[in-house]
């Protein structure tokens, strides 16, 4: 997907990440936000500098902001590992609104 050869359609995209919807949502607004940079999972973190970090952080925000959901509020899970529910390895993260989320 970041290399464009599996073409998604992108919400929001710049030189360092890009936001797709998922392919099955789990609410009204449920969204990838991917790293362009491959990192297999949270785990390997550490690996990226503190500006990565802030940006794909701040990038969250901003697509929050692009789908309205800003201000209602929002979710953001990342799952880690086969237990913790990771199917693809390459870091990501699920942005979620849209409907009351209980835990």
């Amino acid at each position: 997907m970041a290399s464009g050869e599996l073409p998604v359609e992108k919400i929001m995209e710049n030189e360092d990440f890009f936001a797709i919807h998922d392919k099955y949502p789990k609410a009204p607004v449920h969204v990838l936000v991917i790293p362009r940079r491959h990192i297999r999972w949270l785990n390997d973190i550490g690996d990226a500098n503190d500006s990565f970090c802030r940006d794909m952080l701040a990038f969250m925000v901003e697509v929050a902001e692009r789908l309205g959901v800003k201000e209602e509020g929002y979710r953001v899970i990342n799952n880690v590992g086969s237990g913790g529910g990771q199917i693809i390895f390459h870091l990501h993260w699920h942005l979620i609104a849209g409907k009351s989320l209980g835990f």
